[in-house]
């Protein structure tokens, strides 16, 4: 069933994000000093200051559909391109009343300026595209694919979605043709996995169509999160817990999850990788992250958790890792035009196929082999709570049980 336009007046949807808000405790400043590259242990990890001798994102545009991304930040002054607003609203793509957009594209191309975040691909530059308007109502099939389109006619060549929906494969018959029309041509597509890993643990879409870099979360100790949403759709892992942004309510710096900012970490260490090799086709760049991607010891891949691994570009720019393969072939999918199998279809899904394009799907997902913990990144010192309350801007279709939402958490710091 196509997903009908979605209409819901300002009030009502305000209301549903009182309601949710409500539900949740909410998150505090973090009581250190109020410098965020200080707390940004996760680059540490990733050896991101050997890495920037190698790369640092240049020439590669990343676009970042979400709530909009405030220029005015002092770490993305002069890395924002020009985009546009393609929800209902038609508002600028430079307000972000939310602020998550804002935080996304920060870890990924900020450049630290003035205390603020630093990105993990600082030389990289965002197109923002609004899509999600607190208090408005849109269709998120319609405005989904709007954005991916645009975004493709803007030649980004990484796409980063860090919004789901739940519902069934068939409410997004529009985003699954604008999905198709930017992998032909050329770009790479990665979406947040979900945060429904405690509570219902449905299959999130855009991630779960077929194409797409399904994202999930893991902790610094290697340990998936808990809330992180697993499935077939998951293709690869990145850091997405304790990860220091911008706070959206009050001033200072938040310590957050979700894989929203597992995905935009993603995204960054794509923009690296394809800087440096930047005649490699997006296949090609997912290939190798998947190739060098730290796995589990034990467990068929891909897993329900942790897809085909942690991404680690470093370990195909210091390291030199990584075959890239045939330019044509998207390593996510079967030979012979297969795609990834529906998550939804059934509890028993078949997993995704294998990153060799020449070998076959793998039949069954064996939950005993299956393994919720990667090699890296190693454990460091962390004061940050485990407890992490859901809280995300959404709008309801009455009557056919779908939320459109950001995927981000938020815990106390």
């Amino acid at each position: 069933m196509q997903l009908p336009s979605l209409s819901v007046r300002r009030r009502a949807l305000l209301a549903l994000a009182g309601a949710v808000l409500v539900s949740a405790a909410g998150f505090a400043p973090s009581a250190e000093a109020q410098d965020i590259r200080s707390q940004q242990w996760y680059l540490d990890a990733m050896k991101a200051d050997a890495i920037w001798k190698v790369s640092r994102g240049q020439g590669i545009k990343v676009a970042v559909i979400d709530t909009g991304v405030n220029t005015s930040l002092p770490e993305l002054k002069g890395q924002v391109l020009g985009g546009k607003d393609v929800s209902d609203g038609k508002k600028s793509p430079e307000r972000d009343s939310n602020g998550h957009g804002s935080n996304m594209a920060a870890l990924i191309a900020g450049t630290g300026s003035g205390g603020g975040i630093q990105g993990l691909a600082p030389e990289s530059k965002i197109l923002p595209v609004k899509i999600a308007v607190d208090g408005e109502g849109f269709s998120v099939d319609s405005a989904l694919s709007r954005a991916i389109r645009f975004a493709v006619g803007q030649k980004a060549q990484v796409i980063n979605i860090s919004l789901s929906s739940t519902g069934a494969s068939d409410h997004y018959p529009k985003t699954r043709s604008a999905i198709e029309y930017a992998l032909g041509r050329g770009s790479l597509v990665l979406a947040g996995a979900g945060n429904d890993g405690e509570k219902g643990n449905l299959p999130s879409y855009p991630a779960a169509i077929p194409g797409v870099v399904g994202v999930g979360a893991i902790d610094r100790n290697g340990n998936v999160a808990k809330w992180s949403t697993s499935g077939d759709h998951v293709g690869l892992v990145a850091l997405g817990d304790g990860i220091p942004i911008h706070c959206t309510k009050t001033e200072g710096i938040c310590n957050s999850g979700g894989t929203s900012q597992a995905t935009a970490i993603a995204s960054a260490s794509a923009a690296l990788i394809w800087a440096k090799h930047p005649k490699w086709t997006n296949n090609q760049v997912l290939r190798v992250m998947m190739q060098t991607a730290a796995k589990p010891t034990t467990g068929k891949l891909p897993s329900i958790y942790v897809g085909y691994g942690s991404i680690r570009p470093r370990k195909v720019l210091l390291d030199g890792e990584g075959d890239p393969g045939p330019a044509d072939v998207n390593p996510l999918l079967a030979r012979e035009g297969a795609t990834k199998p529906d998550p939804s279809a059934s509890a028993s899904a078949s997993k995704s196929p294998s990153a060799d394009p020449q070998s076959t799907p793998t039949p069954q997902h064996d939950k005993k082999s299956d393994k919720k913990t990667v090699a890296e990144p190693k454990k460091n010192d962390d004061n940050s709570s485990t407890l992490w309350i859901a809280i995300g801007a959404g709008a309801v279709l009455l009557g056919a049980a779908v939320a459109f939402a950001l995927v981000r958490r938020r815990g106390r710091a």
